[in-house]
């Protein structure tokens, strides 16, 4: 049952995630209408929606994740895919942190080609997560990449065995 309630959390989590890292780039394209008042407003709601609503999301997308991992022993090649989809996720985050803190300064404004390029990027990233999670397609690694990940095949590689000691 701790399972089922801790995937539900994790779905939740992404969900959040997703849905506010898609939503700064509209935001960050109001900059370029606004001044004065308008715009401090603007500048404190979006430090508030990343900080308060979509990092700590992310947090718990990636935390609940990672104990998915261990609960369930998930090791397949899909799998590996989709943890480098969600670091991709996570630099795109970053990336937004830093683009709010450089946006709001005087002079500042968001282009539309990056605001289409951000939120085509987003988009696929998450998508290809869905594929990957959903799909679970069944790749089969080549014979050396499995015997160059055995374990002990290092020591075989180098020469040394467990026994010449």
């Amino acid at each position: 049952m701790s399972v089922i309630l801790l995937k539900f959390l994790h779905i939740i989590a992404i969900a959040a995630w997703s849905g506010g890292l898609l939503c700064l780039p509209f935001l960050y394209l109001q900059r370029r209408r606004l001044g004065g008042n308008a715009l401090h407003r603007l500048h404190n709601f979006t430090r508030f929606f990343y900080v308060s609503l979509v990092s700590p999301a992310a947090f718990l997308a990636i935390a609940s994740g990672m104990l998915l991992i261990f609960l369930q022993a998930t090791f397949e090649p899909w799998f590996s895919v989709k943890l480098a989809l969600v670091a991709a996720m996570v630099i795109i985050h970053v990336m937004s942190g830093l683009v709010i803190l450089r946006l709001f300064e005087p002079g500042q404004a968001y282009p539309w080609w990056r605001f289409v390029a951000v939120t085509g990027l987003t988009t696929g990233v998450i998508a290809a997560i869905l594929v990957m999670v959903l799909g679970k397609p069944e790749w089969h690694a080549a014979t050396w990449i499995a015997a160059f990940f055995a374990p002990g095949a290092l020591g075989e590689m180098l020469g040394f065995s467990a026994w010449s000691r």
